[in-house]
């Protein structure tokens, strides 16, 4: 598979297979990743990775947080989107398109509850990576190269035959990463990349979301 196919290819998958992700992979993945492009090659990711009894102790604190009311509060925010914007329609549209996939209606509350809860479970992951950032750095600094490294993360996956889903559902309950993985306050949680191998024959994964037309989106200047 070339770049341009991975590219292509890559797709948030929601369900995963039990099988677990060896570690030597996983390692493997990561150190493609860190080639991500960073500003001034300052590289300010850092890695948390869980598995087996530490994710589903970090599953379990997120679902009793969740059950019990807690508001959500990561510590970067990753959505919040204007009302009535482009960006509000494309998620509302992106969640009909998954609804009707897995036949839950707009007035089933109890489905719709349950299938918001498997956010905070890493869609039954069998690992899951965290990525932190150092606090010393200004606030969004580092969102940008974050970013690159969580695509390149995503991309490298592909070559093991592995799927992920970028989440921000996996971080919302901060204290619940920290108790059991350890991560310093010294680090700012950003974002979570459930990783395993796909369980393709559930619904939602069989999800193609659409782009907006490039020329929609793109202003040409200086071409013949």
């Amino acid at each position: 598979m070339n770049i341009t196919e991975a590219i292509r290819k890559r797709k948030s998958i929601r369900n995963f297979k039990k099988d677990p992700v060896p570690q030597d992979i996983i390692r493997e993945i990561l150190e493609t990743a860190c080639r991500a492009p960073s500003a001034m090659n300052t590289q300010p990711w850092e890695f948390t990775v869980m598995t087996k009894a530490v994710l589903d102790s970090v599953r379990k604190g997120n679902l009793e947080k969740f059950r019990a009311g807690e508001k959500p509060h990561s510590e970067h925010s990753v959505t919040g989107w204007p009302p009535d914007s482009v960006y509000r329609r494309r998620q509302v549209e992106l969640a009909k398109q998954l609804f009707h996939l897995l036949d839950i209606k707009r007035e089933d509350t109890d489905k719709r509850t349950k299938w918001l809860e498997r956010g905070f479970r890493f869609f039954n992951a069998p690992a899951a990576i965290i990525i932190s950032a150092d606090r010393v750095l200004a606030e969004g600094t580092p969102v940008f190269d974050i970013g690159a490294v969580t695509q390149t993360v995503c991309l490298a996956a592909l070559h093991y035959n592995l799927g992920t889903c970028i989440q921000d559902q996996g971080v919302m309950y901060p204290e619940v990463l920290r108790k059991y993985c350890n991560i310093p306050d010294s680090r700012q949680i950003i974002i979570a990349i459930a990783i395993g191998y796909p369980d393709w024959d559930f619904p939602a994964n069989q999800l193609e979301t659409p782009r907006e037309p490039l020329d929609k989106i793109t202003t040409w200047c200086g071409f013949g």
